[in-house]
């Protein structure tokens, strides 16, 4: 994997044409495994002067913030040097020069001016595409786009895999299918068939359990990160009556609420990114694995800092106002809400779904009386599954919050 990613750089710079794999914006473990074991497939397969090469859907400096992506790269002995990002690739200047096929993991549409070059589909999301006699689509609701890419690798080039190539895919499906465990309701068959094959193949594959808990914990690591980084980590974002971010923090309120500065870095990040509103949400567990959620308000307007929460309704939030040591920052302690028995997968997506709903529920509310809902186009920043990049951007009510998040809750759990 190492040569093959190391000639892709190198290609890169010069080649006359490339068949690019491409995951979703988000670039989860999910997007970047998927990315990378399918373009590899490609160059082993493919039958084409063109240089089959994998495309991480970020700017090079984001990686950063995917602390999963990272530690799993480096778990399996592959730099983060050695990658491809959209910053490094102009797809668009490759199409229009006839030099660019695309293949599309994790995700199933593209910006229209790219959507001529899309070649083959491999997904597990809802089908949102049009369907094309020049494009193979494989759409099925697994657990992970891994095991789809996985089923394909085994079924046509076995010979491939190794123990780095397994390693990265079998990874990918514990951690998107929560440990392979039934009750957080994502493992379906295929993924334990295609899980149980790498184990059988390769069995000196990590447990599951310890390499489950290494990427959770991976995950919401964010120590090195500085507060704009851990303000985008996990960030949702919402425009309308009021330009407003949601971010959630893997530390505790209390802990983030002492870091130095700390009001001048939120009023910079709000200034930068426009932001008339900072909604924080934290979460945490106590010795008895109890979970501990807060939310924390920043705004300069006394109004919006006030009233904001108390708007939300549906569902209510229970909230208890604690101390800020911050003026401009209110902070709050939030009732019981329903765990999944996922532990801190669950907890936090039940936490992600619930307080987003009410939230947002609020602001829709307010904007359907303006009928200027909108959704921003990128997944890292919006309720929308997949990669939503056309020109005409989805509108948005409360009841299609609810419904959305309600089945992000009950099916998949929130990515």
């Amino acid at each position: 994997m190492e040569e093959f990613l190391s000639s892709c750089r190198r290609a890169a710079q010069a080649g006359p044409g490339f068949h690019v794999v491409l995951g979703n914006e988000a670039c989860d473990v999910d997007s970047m495994v998927s990315a990378l074991a399918f373009a590899y497939f490609l160059s082993k397969t493919m039958q084409s002067e063109m240089l089959a090469l994998p495309l991480l859907n970020i700017p090079q400096s984001d990686l950063l913030l995917r602390s999963d992506n990272v530690f799993l790269l480096r778990q399996t002995g592959l730099s983060p040097d050695l990658l491809l990002f959209r910053d490094q690739l102009d797809l668009r200047a490759l199409h229009k020069a006839g030099r660019l096929r695309l293949t599309l993991v994790d995700h199933n549409i593209l910006p229209s001016d790219l959507e001529g070059a899309v070649v083959e589909v491999i997904d597990h999301h809802v089908l949102e595409r049009e369907p094309s006699p020049s494009c193979r689509v494989t759409v099925e609701m697994v657990g992970s786009c891994a095991t789809l890419v996985t089923e394909r690798i085994i079924q046509e080039a076995p010979q491939i895999l190794d123990q780095q190539l397994a390693q990265l895919l079998y990874a990918t499906v514990v951690l998107d299918c929560v440990n392979m465990a039934p009750a957080a309701g994502k493992v379906t068959p295929k993924d334990s068939q295609y899980a149980a094959a790498l184990e059988t193949r390769f069995p000196a594959l990590p447990p599951r359990v310890a390499l489950f808990q290494a990427l959770q914990n991976a995950k919401f690591d964010v120590s090195g990160l500085n507060t704009e980084q851990m303000l985008l980590k996990d960030m949702k974002v919402v425009s309308g009556g009021l330009h407003l971010a949601i971010s959630v923090l893997y530390i505790t309120l209390e802990e983030f609420l002492q870091r130095a500065e700390l009001e001048a870095e939120l009023s910079g990040f709000c200034q930068k990114f426009g932001f008339d509103l900072l909604l924080l949400m934290t979460i945490s567990f106590t010795e008895s694995k109890e979970p501990i959620r807060e939310l924390a308000v920043f705004s300069h307007s006394t109004t919006c800092r006030e009233q904001y929460l108390e708007q939300a309704r549906n569902p209510a939030l229970s909230l208890r106002p604690i101390s800020s040591p911050h003026p401009h920052i209110l902070a709050y302690q939030q009732g019981e809400l329903p765990d999944g028995g996922a532990g801190l997968h669950s907890a936090t997506s039940v936490w992600n779904c619930s307080v987003r709903v009410s939230l947002l529920h609020s602001l829709c509310v307010e904007e359907e009386e303006e009928e200027a809902a909108r959704v921003p186009p990128t997944p890292m920043n919006s309720l929308v599954e997949g990669c939503p990049l056309d020109d005409g951007l989805p509108r948005i009510n409360a009841q299609d919050l609810e419904e959305k998040f309600s089945k992000m809750v009950a099916d998949r759990g929130e990515k």
